[in-house]
């Protein structure tokens, strides 16, 4: 790893703690990021899904492309498939052994209700509950004996011939116990989760229908 790797991870590292340590004063601008209201509290399909969350965020960001360029990015996100398009090597520290790519994936555009979409190679993968290609995408996790439960949701919005609105919105319950709100609860995931989530987004943003839609620099 070069210096300047090891630099990028450090400051990616530090934007995460500070996010954590400054909760109450930045929490509003991280749960709605880039999204409208209408778009952060219209309800959308699989909200049904943790009709009581305690808990959610709404991120936002215009692709210049259409939902069918924008949707193959989405389908094939998760460890084991195409990454998720955030820092890989802040990833890979925990052990999620994922590997961006820059390109589609033929064998990994095809998802359908009740697949499994891993984010970490040992942990439960989330379940696909509600799949429209070219519109939206959302993955359900839960454990039933501790009440605990989240969904991961993207939704493709066309705004005219060669834009989109990509939404991605998470809600979550969470239960008493310590481990179920450092695991489901906003404490650790809401910080982190965004850090990450706003590279995504501006990657994928980047990758669909940006300047660099064919390629773009691998993660240092």
């Amino acid at each position: 790893m070069t210096r300047l790797a090891i630099l990028v991870r450090a400051l990616w590292g530090a934007q995460i703690a500070g996010h954590v340590l400054a909760t109450k004063v930045l929490r509003r601008r991280r749960t709605s990021w880039g999204a409208t209201t209408a778009e952060a509290e219209t309800a959308m399909p699989g909200d049904e899904l943790i009709p009581h969350s305690r808990w959610g965020y709404a991120h936002a960001v215009t692709i210049d492309a259409t939902p069918e360029q924008v949707w193959p990015w989405i389908a094939q996100l998760g460890q084991g498939r195409g990454g998720f398009d955030s820092d890989q090597g802040l990833e890979n520290l925990i052990g999620c052994r994922v590997h961006n790519t820059d390109t589609i994936l033929p064998d990994y555009q095809k998802l359908g209700v009740g697949d499994g979409v891993r984010l970490h190679p040992k942990a439960p993968p989330l379940t696909v509950a509600v799949v429209e290609p070219n519109s939206r995408l959302v993955l359900r996790g839960a454990n039933p004996d501790t009440g605990d439960a989240s969904i991961w949701a993207f939704h493709l919005l066309r705004v005219d011939d060669r834009h989109t609105r990509l939404i991605e919105r998470g809600r979550g319950n969470y239960g008493p116990t310590v481990s179920s709100r450092l695991t489901f609860g906003p404490l650790l995931l809401e910080p982190i989760g965004f850090v990450m989530s706003r590279k995504m987004l501006l990657t994928i943003r980047d990758l669909a229908g940006g300047p660099t839609r064919a390629t773009r620099p691998r993660s240092l």
